[in-house]
C-alpha cells in the first residue's frame, strides 16, 4: 500500500515539474527587435517622392487609360477562366483607392493553425486589448482586415465598402450578408503605414462553404487576386488536404510567385519528427501545386513566446528573418509593384478596345442594305475564327497571343452591350483629346516605364523624360514582381 502511494507521489511529482516547465518556457516573451530591424521600421521614409510618384501614376492613369476603359465598357467584361489573367480578374477597373493602397498580405489556411497568433505576434499585440482573437477552436470567422490609422478603431464593413477613398468598394457586389463578416481594424503602427494584413476564416473541410451564408470562394479570390504576399499555414497536425484546400489552390492558381508556404508551430516537434512532417507537406501539397518550381516554405513557431526546448532554435529564428526579409521586398518595391501593375491593366484595357473595334469594323463591312443586323452580328460573334478577329490583332499589332482573353467572354459582352453602342477607335479623336488608342499606347511605351525608371534612379518623378531616362535611351524593362 505504502509502495502504491509513493509511486503515485512520484508521478504527480513529475506531472507537476513537466507542466511547470512548459509554463516556464511559455511565460518567457520572445525577443521582438529582429522584426523591426529586418523590415527597417525605425527608417523614416521619403514620404513626399512616394506622393507625388502616386500623383503622376493617377494622372497617367485617368488622362491614358480610363477613357478607354469607359468608351469601350472594359469593366463590363467578364473572364469565365479564373487563371486566365493571373493576378486580376478581367474586367476589373482600376480604382483611386488601389494606386493609393499600400501592399496587401493575405494569410489562408485551416482553421486554428496560428493565423491571428501570427499576425498579433508580427504587430506585438499580444496581451492587448486590440490582439486578434485566438484559440484551439474555429475562432476567426470574419475576413479582417488591419491597416493603419490615427487612432485605434474598428470600422464595419458596410462603411468599409461605402468609401471609395478605401480600395475595398467592390466587395458590396457580395452582398450584405459578407458585408456583416467583413470587419476593419485601425491602428497607429510603423509597420502597418507600410503594408495591409488581412487575416481570413479557417477552412472547415467538413463543412460547405455555402453554408457561410455568402460566396466565400469568390471572396477569396478577390483578396487573392488583389495580395502581394500570400501566406498559406499549416500545423504539423492539420496536414491532410480536402476537397475545400484543393479549390483554395485552385484559385491560387498563376499566383505561385506570390505564395509562400508557412509550416507553423514547429517547436511542438522534435527535428527527427519535424522532417516527416515536412515531407509528409510537400506530399499533400504536390498535385495542387503543377509548377516546376515549388512555393518557397518557411518552418518556424510564429507567436511570442520562447521556443520549446531541445528544438531547432537556430533555425527557426534563420526562418523567421527569411521571411521578415521576403516581406520587406514587397515593402520595399511596392511603387515599383504599382506602376507595373498599371501598366499591365492598360495592356488589358488596349486589346479590349482593339478587340471591340475589329467586331465593328467586321460587323460594317458585312452589313448590307438588306441584311439582318441582329443575324449578321451572331454569325460574328459565335464564329469570330471565321472573321479573322483575334488574328488580325495578332498580325496588325504586337499583342501577344497569350494576352488575348477568352471568346466566349465576349459573347457575353455583347449580349449586354449591343455592337451599335460603340464607335470605331478611329472615331474616337478630338482635337484638344487627341486619340485614345494613341494616348495609352504612348502611356504603355513612354510615360510609364520613364516613371518607373525616375524611381529606380532615385529622381523626381516630376522630370521629364528625357530628364529620367536619357534621351533617345529606351527605358529599361522592369515589369516582374520579384
Amino acid at each position: 500500500m505504502k509502495g502504491t502511494v509513493s509511486i503515485c507521489c512520484l508521478l504527480s511529482l513529475l506531472i507537476l515539474q513537466a507542466t511547470a516547465e512548459e509554463e516556464d518556457f511559455t511565460s518567457v516573451i520572445r525577443d521582438r527587435s529582429h522584426i523591426d530591424e529586418t523590415l527597417r521600421l525605425a527608417t523614416e521614409e521619403k514620404a513626399g517622392d512616394y506622393a507625388a510618384a502616386i500623383q503622376k501614376l493617377r494622372k497617367i492613369y485617368h488622362t491614358a487609360i480610363k477613357p478607354m476603359e469607359q468608351a469601350y465598357k472594359y469593366n463590363e467584361l467578364r473572364q469565365h477562366e479564373i487563371s486566365a489573367y493571373p493576378g486580376r480578374t478581367l474586367g476589373d477597373s482600376a480604382t483611386d483607392g488601389e494606386i493609393t493602397s499600400k501592399p496587401m498580405v493575405l494569410f489562408l489556411g485551416p482553421w486554428s493553425v496560428g493565423k491571428s497568433t501570427m499576425i498579433n505576434y508580427l504587430l506585438g499585440l499580444n496581451d492587448s486589448p486590440y490582439q486578434l482573437y485566438t484559440g484551439a477552436e474555429p475562432t476567426t470567422s470574419e475576413f479582417t482586415v488591419i491597416m493603419h490609422g490615427e487612432k485605434i478603431r474598428s470600422v464595419e464593413g458596410i462603411v468599409m465598402a461605402a468609401d471609395s477613398s478605401r480600395s475595398f468598394s467592390p466587395l458590396e457586389k457580395f452582398g450584405q450578408n459578407f458585408l456583416e463578416k467583413l470587419i476593419g481594424i485601425e491602428m497607429p503602427h510603423k509597420m502597418l503605414e507600410r503594408v495591409t494584413l488581412v487575416d481570413t476564416p479557417g477552412i472547415i473541410e467538413n463543412r460547405k462553404q455555402q453554408e457561410r451564408g455568402y460566396p466565400f470562394n469568390d471572396v477569396c479570390q478577390w483578396f487573392i487576386d488583389r495580395a502581394d504576399l500570400i501566406f498559406v499555414v499549416f500545423d504539423p497536425t492539420k496536414l491532410d488536404v480536402g476537397l475545400e484546400l484543393e479549390m483554395l489552390f485552385r484559385q491560387l492558381k498563376g499566383r505561385e510567385s506570390q505564395i509562400r508556404i508557412i509550416l507553423n508551430k514547429a517547436d511542438n516537434l522534435v527535428t527527427q519528427d519535424l522532417m516527416r512532417v515536412y515531407g509528409a507537406l510537400f506530399w499533400s501539397l504536390a498535385p495542387l501545386i503543377n509548377v516546376t518550381e515549388p512555393p518557397r516554405v518557411y518552418v518556424s513557431s510564429f507567436w511570442p513566446y520562447d521556443y520549446a526546448p531541445d528544438t531547432s532554435r537556430e533555425l527557426f529564428k534563420r526562418e523567421e528573418i527569411s521571411l521578415l526579409e521576403d516581406l520587406n521586398q514587397v515593402i520595399e518595391n511596392r511603387m515599383e509593384n504599382k506602376i507595373a501593375f498599371i501598366r499591365q491593366h492598360g495592356i488589358r484595357v488596349r486589346i479590349h478596345g482593339l478587340l471591340v473595334d475589329r467586331y465593328v469594323q467586321t460587323f460594317k463591312e458585312k452589313m448590307s442594305f438588306f441584311s439582318d443586323p441582329e443575324l449578321v452580328f451572331k454569325e460574328i460573334v459565335d464564329d469570330p475564327d471565321k472573321f479573322y478577329i483575334f488574328k488580325s490583332i495578332l498580325a496588325k499589332t504586337n499583342v501577344s497571343k497569350f494576352d488575348l482573353p477568352n471568346r466566349d467572354a465576349y459573347r457575353d459582352f455583347f449580349g449586354i452591350n449591343p455592337i451599335t453602342n460603340f464607335k470605331p477607335l478611329s472615331a474616337q479623336c478630338s482635337y484638344i483629346g487627341g486619340c485614345l488608342l494613341e494616348k495609352i499606347e504612348k502611356a504603355i511605351t513612354n510615360e510609364l516605364p520613364a516613371l518607373l525608371s525616375s524611381i529606380n534612379s532615385d529622381k523626381q518623378p516630376g522630370l521629364s523624360s528625357c530628364e529620367a531616362t536619357g534621351c533617345g535611351e529606351k527605358p529599361k524593362n522592369r515589369y516582374r514582381k520579384n
